[in-house]
């Protein structure tokens, strides 16, 4: 047998109830060595960090987000002619809605309150999903009457949010460690926390430039060479309330509009995962997503 004692840090966010305290425990040698095999020294740094990760899988936690967001009410131009008839979060991948695989990850994680934000055939996403329970969550839906871009729908969501809550496009399908995530988001006491995705060339995309765990900003489309990491937003966010107040109203988007003030404050931060990551959004993307995607459930 083996003692360990997992460091204390007696750090509290205002308004959290969470606080780090020490605890000793007595573990198997056998089993500390498992442990030990799921540090990695990136994504779970030391053994206090892979124990609370594993007990929070194993227990759940209080304070994890409950809710999530899916950004349904794009008309989704680029996968037409699809998109004429059907809307794009209702496109097929193994025989299942894009929405459906979204659940997937949200349940396995716990986060069963889906906030669906609907706009274009939103009509034909409320028949097919419902109230959401024959999928094992509970749906509710709010409707942009217009366009509102990536940020306007979350205000409004606000009468669904009370906590930190997830934020997705619903054109991507992931695999996260949503648990891991949020320690982190938790840990860097950040407003909004981006899933960052690694791409072998990110001249196509908006690439972050970090300093540690903090985004400093976004580079558009830079040129391969001039490229300030191989980082991506994933199209997924932990969020914070206070995100809300960094939104005005009517049509406003978070790239343009919310990220950059949060930035510029320090209150940006980067997670990046080595899971899997599918765009949709294009013809060629969707085929490869139907050919490589491996179902979480």
């Amino acid at each position: 047998m083996f003692k360990y004692g997992i460091a204390s840090r007696r750090r509290k966010r205002d308004g959290d109830s969470a606080m780090k305290e020490r605890v000793t425990l007595t573990l198997d040698a056998n089993i500390l060595s498992e442990v030990d095999r799921k540090v990695d020294g990136h994504r779970i740094k030391n053994r206090s960090h892979a124990i609370e990760l594993l007990l929070m899988q194993s227990l759940g936690s209080a304070d994890m987000p409950k809710t999530a967001i899916i950004l349904a009410g794009g008309v989704g131009t680029r996968l037409q002619p699809i998109t004429f008839e059907i809307p794009k979060p209702l496109v097929l991948v193994h025989d299942r809605t894009l929405l459906e695989h979204q659940f997937d990850l949200f349940k396995k994680h716990g986060i069963k309150n889906i906030v669906i934000s609907i706009g274009y055939k939103g009509d034909k996403i409320k028949h097919a999903i419902g109230d959401g329970k024959r999928f094992g969550v509970n749906v509710m839906y709010v409707e942009e009457t217009k366009p509102l871009g990536t940020a306007g729908p979350l205000k409004l969501s606000k009468p669904f949010i009370t906590g930190t809550f997830v934020t997705e496009n619903s054109d991507e399908l992931k695999e996260i460690d949503l648990h891991d995530m949020y320690l982190f988001h938790r840990e860097n006491k950040a407003t909004v926390t981006i899933a960052l995705t690694t791409v072998d060339n990110p001249s196509a995309y908006g690439v972050a430039k970090m300093q540690g765990g903090k985004i400093l900003e976004f580079v558009e489309k830079p040129k391969r060479d001039d490229a300030p990491s191989n980082l991506i937003n994933s199209g997924l966010y932990m969020m914070e309330p206070e995100v809300l107040d960094y939104i005005g109203e009517g049509y406003s988007m978070l790239e343009k509009d919310v990220f950059p003030k949060l930035a510029q404050e320090g209150k940006l931060f980067g997670y990046p995962f080595s899971g899997q990551w599918f765009n949709t959004g294009t013809l060629e993307l969707y085929e490869k997503a139907i050919k490589e995607w491996k179902d979480i459930a």
